[in-house]
């Protein structure tokens, strides 16, 4: 069953609209949660709001402000970021269609499932689905959600649909900051591109999200059950990495299970005899 709805408003397109729940489709509540404690008494710790003068202020007293020089902030009101909110703050309004390769991943935020929200919504609702599913396209818009408008993306999800919140271009760096300096056309021999592509086919298969553990939660759980029942936790050591450079087409042809070549010894030159000196007759 699901739990209560993260947001709920109305799906629009065009002269169609219906309403709709979102629920977050990721959770944080298997994640160990760490509190900050005093080491000498045990006792957690909490924080106040004070000013740099180390003044308690009570909440009403506190607004949100924008530092324009060092130390000094313009106020904004909580009203005034309430105008600025647009109408997608109850209404995702569907603008525009795409091909899902059309958007780079680097785009995609969070994920949220979305399920109508009544019987009467149910026959809109699988009219999209279906439409979506059947054309391939993503459907765009914006939508107002935790005080914040992102722009929407939503595509079939099973027997719903997904929605994923989308970063604007604003919010990406640029990746020449980055990537400038990597060579485009280094030149590398056609054997060792083959051997990564061997290596690639050898460990393709269908992605299972429960072959992939968290070992750093699971090593935190362990050292917690440990403290609780007073014993030394099992943990294990990740192997240590050597940081040896090796040959990249000896290591490709190790992980293929081929042996390698051992490297061609060069010919020694043998040292020419010292001749002999004649005897003077």
């Amino acid at each position: 069953m699901a739990g209560r709805a993260y947001w709920d408003g109305h799906i629009r397109l065009s002269l169609i609209s219906f309403p709709v729940r979102l629920y977050p489709a990721i959770t944080d509540t298997e994640k160990i949660m760490l509190h900050k404690i005093q080491r000498s008494t045990g006792k957690r710790i909490h924080y106040q709001n004070v000013t740099d003068e180390q003044k308690v202020v009570p909440p009403k007293d506190i607004v949100k402000g924008y530092e324009y020089e060092k130390g000094q902030y313009v106020p904004v009101e909580d009203a005034e970021l309430k105008a600025l909110q647009a109408q997608s703050e109850h209404t995702i309004d569907l603008v525009q269609f795409t091909d899902m390769h059309d958007i780079d991943p680097i785009y995609f935020d969070r994920p949220f499932f979305v399920t109508p929200e009544g019987k009467l919504a149910e026959e809109a609702f699988i009219t999209l689905r279906d439409a979506l599913r059947e054309s391939k396209k993503i459907a765009l818009g914006q939508i107002t959600i935790a005080q914040r408008e992102r722009i929407a993306a939503i595509k079939p999800c099973g027997k719903g649909l997904i929605l994923e919140t989308l970063r604007y271009n604003r919010e990406i760096r640029r990746q020449s900051e980055y990537f400038d300096d990597i060579p485009e056309n280094k030149k590398i021999s056609r054997e060792q591109i083959e051997l990564a592509e061997q290596l690639i086919k050898k460990k393709t298969k269908a992605f299972d999200p429960s072959t992939f553990k968290d070992t750093y939660q699971e090593g935190l759980q362990e050292i917690i059950d440990a403290k609780l029942h007073d014993r030394k936790p099992k943990i294990i050591s990740p192997a240590k990495q050597t940081g040896k450079v090796i040959n990249i087409m000896d290591a490709l042809k190790r992980s293929l299970g081929e042996k390698a070549k051992p490297p061609k010894k060069t010919a020694a030159k043998k040292k020419a005899a010292p001749r002999k000196k004649k005897k003077a007759g």
